[in-house]
């Protein structure tokens, strides 16, 4: 009987490793930095997409880059290759405007595969201002004081997002945008006083605005933050101001296997809709698990590029 257990328990453990051989392992590159946001959850979707699938493996890999490695990526494989990769708003919306020469691709090099989150970016000030709802921001403005924004970088999402506030409520000739380089670290500086105002995710803001340092009065979304530490704060589109969430797509290589690609998204619908993985993404990492039509994307991409056309002359000049 023991012998009959054993050789069973081995059959089984053959056809697992069998399954698992079988599996075709896809390659999601995220061309930012290795410890960012976006690699952090292509991490946490490919260590769940064994439990959700025999016929696929999904296996993060993470290439400190920008544009550059997305046209290394282009060249280097074919669309029968299983290889997909993230790409944001701010290539598509902002790189797309300000500085094409730098891509080597259109979005019509890809086949659009999924979008796995969505971040809202938030606005804080430093605690001295009394900065603390956006009708506060405006009659800081309204009284004539410039104001130092501190931003990852000097033309990315947040730059954009800083200067279509400010410029929308009338008081652009007051901005002054200062780069930093990363949102963490402007986020440390409106706690450190260097800038009045800083935008960031909102997890990278956390921390010192728990420690009471700064005061969160804005986010930049249609409607006030429903969840988390930050329930409640109201956004700039109630006062119909514009914004943008952060949004990283992945694609695969345009002419890639159809059936394949459907599986895959059928997968990642699994895999965003795991307990877990909600909870990790609402309550860590202060994000919201967004599965988005390729209809909503380009949408999103268009609005992008809206903000960027009509405030391109705050961040730019």
């Amino acid at each position: 009987m023991k012998k009959l257990v054993s050789l069973v328990l081995a059959l089984m453990l053959c056809l697992s490793c069998v399954s698992a051989l079988a599996a075709e392992a896809w390659t999601v590159t995220c061309p930012w930095a290795p410890s960012g946001v976006a690699a952090m959850v292509n991490q946490k979707a490919a260590a769940l997409s064994t439990t959700y699938s025999q016929d696929y493996v999904l296996v993060a890999n993470a290439e400190k880059g920008d544009t550059a490695t997305i046209n290394s990526w282009l060249t280097k494989y074919t669309e029968a290759d299983p290889q997909m990769c993230f790409i944001g708003e701010g290539m598509f919306g902002i790189t797309a405007i300000l500085d094409p020469a730098r891509m080597n691709f259109t979005y019509d090099d890809f086949k659009y595969v999924e979008n796995l989150y969505s971040s809202i970016f938030v606005a804080s000030a430093r605690k001295e201002l009394g900065i603390t709802s956006i009708d506060a921001l405006k009659a800081y403005l309204e009284a004539g004081n410039q104001i130092m924004v501190g931003t990852n970088g000097a033309t990315g999402s947040e730059a954009f997002l800083a200067a279509a506030l400010i410029g929308a409520m009338g008081y652009g000739d007051q901005f002054c945008l200062i780069p930093y380089e990363s949102a963490a670290e402007a986020a440390q500086a409106v706690a450190r006083g260097e800038v009045d105002v800083a935008v960031s995710h909102q997890s990278q803001i956390l921390e010192t605005w728990q420690q009471g340092g700064v005061d969160v009065f804005a986010a930049f979304d249609g409607q006030p933050i429903a969840q988390g530490p930050f329930a409640g704060v109201e956004g700039v589109g109630q006062y119909g101001y514009p914004y943008f969430r952060n949004r990283c797509f992945i694609f695969a290589k345009a002419g890639a296997d159809e059936q394949k690609i459907a599986d895959i998204k059928a997968l990642y619908a699994q895999i965003l809709a795991d307990e877990g993985m909600v909870d990790w993404l609402n309550n860590t990492m202060l994000l919201e698990a967004d599965p988005m039509t390729e209809e909503e994307t380009i949408a999103h991409i268009e609005n992008v590029k809206s903000i960027v056309n009509e405030y391109y002359d705050l961040v730019a000049e």
